[in-house]
């Protein structure tokens, strides 16, 4: 449905009809995916496993045999663990379908000088993408408005904490599929489907072929050697009998008999049954197991290596500490802010953050703050790749006008320029914070603003 706001600085974009033209050229903004499997797929990669193979090898000699009642037992067996494995694989394909269509985003486009909502597979390049905090990028492109945006590119880059983008110079790239946890701007899209990072790194996972694992290995090592071993005993025994004039009739049986005796046909039962288990025990913690030798390599896992904060755990922070230059303050499950001071800090850093905001930090700054009063902001001045602060100007409800800023700390001192003795208590303060592995953050309080007199940049408070 097309939202009639008039565009930033009148931005046309596309129109339509090229935007359809292009569209038929250069294809659909999706990323490229593997051959769906069905469940005869499914059910032909079951067989292909050595394991199976081997039952039914052991069930079809018992009917050469004439053993009917272990031929049945057997084949029951084969057909219980390949009812196990094809539904599980079955039901984790439809839960990633379904998450696909889920996820199947939309964009804010610019065309015909309108914003209007579009499926992000119908971005083209040179289209127009308006994008804001929570919004994630649907598309390779450059930053062409919105100073001070903050986008997560864990997904890329495996690093969680934000990075700083600016529609200027090396800053000013994009990413599909990072996420914009702060600010608002507008992007000029260059690259859409398999031509982005992430398009390209999609495309290579089609290609990769799945390795034979270690257990699948030495299964197939042992149903060779067990196979030729089986075989040379039982060709002998076959001559045997036949020799010792038993007939080549009772001597064949009697070596397939022996063959069967050698058979393990326990084994492949018993493997695939607990990698079924294992599946069907992590799919009760939400955890989709998609092929059943993954459950081998997980078992197998001895050391896990793990990235920072924020990519493989839940993305959350917590308020650790306060300080005010020369006491510390450490929160704990029953503490209660000690003093008006540190309620100030808090507020101070509560009132610089973005209500509702998809950043982690600036939630755990609001958890602890609790309910501020309403305001509306008159002005924000930004963070920039030279000064990695940000600073708002808010309106109370009474109409008093307050200003707070929060940053790194070296930035908030650079603001402040506070007198040597207190910039070395603060300087010592941030590097005893940080050695415990604390993400510090400097706040302080804009002096006396005027909402008629503001300055253009905050340096000039």
């Amino acid at each position: 449905m097309p939202e009639h706001n008039t565009p930033p600085h009148s931005f046309k974009g596309l129109s339509s009809r090229a935007a359809a033209d292009r569209l038929g050229a250069v294809g659909p903004n999706e990323l490229p995916q593997g051959k769906p499997r069905n469940l005869l797929h499914l059910f032909l990669d079951v067989m292909h496993d050595p394991m199976f193979l081997l039952l039914v090898a052991c069930g079809a000699l018992y009917l050469i045999l004439g053993n009917l009642r272990d031929a049945l037992m057997l084949l029951a067996f084969v057909l219980l663990v390949i009812a196990i494995t094809v539904y599980q694989e079955f039901k984790t394909e439809r839960a990633l379908s379904a998450l696909k269509q889920l996820t199947s985003p939309r964009a804010l486009v610019i065309r015909d000088g309108i914003r209007i909502l579009v499926p992000a597979r119908e971005l083209v390049p040179d289209d127009l993408v308006v994008i804001g905090e929570g919004d994630r990028i649907p598309a390779d492109g450059t930053l062409i408005e919105g100073p001070g945006i903050h986008v997560d590119e864990s997904l890329l880059t495996g690093e969680s904490v934000p990075v700083l983008r600016a529609p200027v110079g090396e800053q000013s790239g994009v990413s599909s599929g990072t996420l914009v946890v702060q600010g608002r701007g507008l992007m000029r899209v260059q690259r859409t489907g398999r031509e982005t990072a992430i398009g390209a790194i999609g495309h290579s996972l089609t290609a990769l072929e799945h390795p034979v694992t270690r257990l699948e290995t030495e299964t197939r090592r042992v149903v060779r050697i067990l196979a030729v071993i089986g075989g040379a005993i039982s060709v002998v025994v076959a001559v045997g009998y036949a020799l010792g004039g038993a007939g080549w009739i009772r001597g064949a049986l009697a070596g397939l008999t022996l063959a069967m005796s050698i058979l393990p046909e326990e084994f492949p039962v018993v493997l695939v049954v607990f990698l079924a288990l294992g599946a069907w025990r992590l799919a009760r913690y939400s955890v989709l197991t998609r092929r059943m030798n993954a459950i081998e390599t997980l078992g197998a896992t001895s050391v896990l290596c793990v990235d920072k904060t924020g990519t493989l755990t839940m993305n959350r922070m917590r308020l650790a500490a306060l300080h005010n230059g020369s006491d510390l303050f450490e929160f704990d499950a029953s503490s209660q802010i000690p003093n008006q001071e540190f309620a100030d800090i808090l507020r101070c850093g509560a009132l610089a953050s973005t209500p509702d905001s998809f950043d982690p930090m600036e939630q755990a700054l609001f958890q602890e703050a609790g309910s501020q009063s309403e305001v509306s902001l008159l002005r924000e001045y930004p963070l920039t790749h030279n000064l990695l602060a940000i600073t708002r100007i808010l309106r109370h409800a009474d109409g008093s006008i307050v200003g707070a800023c929060k940053g790194a700390p070296e930035a908030i001192m650079e603001l402040c320029n506070p007198e040597a003795t207190r910039r070395q208590a603060l300087e010592k303060a941030v590097v005893d914070m940080a050695a415990r592995g604390w993400r510090v953050l400097g706040v302080a309080s804009v002096r006396e603003p005027q909402a008629d007199n503001l300055p253009e940049t905050s340096r000039h408070f």
